[in-house]
């Protein structure tokens, strides 16, 4: 199956070349992201492999079927960028990778958030600049802190775990509650005004849904304790950037770490040190010394990129050799 790869950089090329083994596929690979502009590149293709910020919109999709694309296979578990009923009247099945590693996006998050409550990104400069002191270096354990997961699945469950490691009581939100996985990790469902009020550390791990875009926003961030730290590894647009500001302004919020961004595409994942930042949202976000961003790395580890690869080739195989696809995502 010819395969034309969008939005790569080394280490997907790396990690698809790696995956494909014997040269069952045939990989091309291009930077450009896949949307209105760029969809003639699929010209010659069996499948096309967008990533997170690519935008199959009807058009884009429509376009793709008179091309003779068949499969869209997604290296992510989000597919908030595909008209996924457009794809179906299309006759175009779209296959994802509902879970890689877990433990890879959780472990970020406490990266995060270890870095967040100790204040290392700070001391990390001073001492760079021979600057010892600890003045305004103050943090606090997490041990005895209540921490609530935004979401229950795999992710939120990893990060739940290790949140137990270190000692913290443990709530989650979630609308799909599974009473077994909550007795083996060790947390509590609760509705989100409670986790809201009672969390010290609240994380964020829900899929981006019409239900979900900004729940964590003005009258949520009212609810919560003062001083509250805010992790969103998941995606953007469940955080509303302008109220997060605002909160962080009055130090409503304590602080917040941030791998996604509402507004990412274009800026994520881009080298961009030579020009201004044309965001004023995001340029103003980064002026505060408790706000913490990196740019969508929570999935950038090589067993990640390995699980990854590996699933979204799977896929095509699948897909190739008419056999059902457990990762097809279907309309809801």
């Amino acid at each position: 199956m010819r395969i034309a790869v969008f939005d790569t950089h080394p280490y997907d090329e790396r990690a698809l070349t790696e995956a494909n083994v014997g040269g069952s596929h045939v990989l091309e690979f291009f930077e450009e992201r896949l949307h209105e502009k760029t969809v003639e590149l699929a010209q010659g293709f069996d499948a096309v492999c967008p990533f997170v910020n690519c935008r199959l919109t009807a058009s884009v999709l429509h376009r793709l079927a008179q091309l003779g694309i068949k499969l869209v296979v997604l290296r992510a578990s989000g597919f908030n960028g595909i008209d996924i009923e457009a794809a179906q009247r299309e006759g175009i099945c779209v296959a994802r990778v509902p879970a890689y590693s877990p433990e890879a996006v959780a472990e970020h998050a406490f990266a995060l958030l270890l870095t967040l409550v100790r204040k290392t990104h700070r001391a990390y400069n001073r001492v760079r600049e021979q600057n010892f002191s600890l003045d305004s270096l103050e943090g606090f354990t997490l041990h005895g802190k209540t921490f609530g997961s935004l979401g229950a699945g795999r992710i939120g469950q990893c990060s739940m775990r290790i949140a137990k490691g270190f000692g913290c009581k443990l709530l989650a939100y979630d609308p799909y509650q599974n009473p077994k996985i909550a007795e083996d990790v060790g947390f509590e469902y609760v509705s989100l005004e409670r986790l809201l009020q009672e969390a010290d550390v609240i994380s964020l791990h829900l899929p981006l849904t019409e239900d979900s875009h900004h729940i964590i926003g003005r009258e949520a961030l009212a609810m919560t304790k003062r001083g509250v730290i805010i992790v969103n590894t998941s995606r953007g647009g469940l955080v509303d950037t302008s109220a997060l500001i605002d909160s962080l302004k009055t130090g409503q919020v304590g602080g917040v770490g941030l791998d996604v961004y509402e507004m990412e595409e274009g800026v994520f994942f881009h080298d961009l040190s030579d020009r201004p930042l044309q965001d004023d949202t995001l340029a103003r976000l980064m002026i505060f010394p408790n706000a913490l961003i990196t740019s969508h790395q929570g999935f950038l580890t090589r067993e990640a990129l390995r699980a990854i690869a590996m699933t979204t080739l799977g896929n095509a195989t699948a897909f190739e050799g008419g056999n059902p696809i457990t990762n097809q995502v279907l309309p809801v």
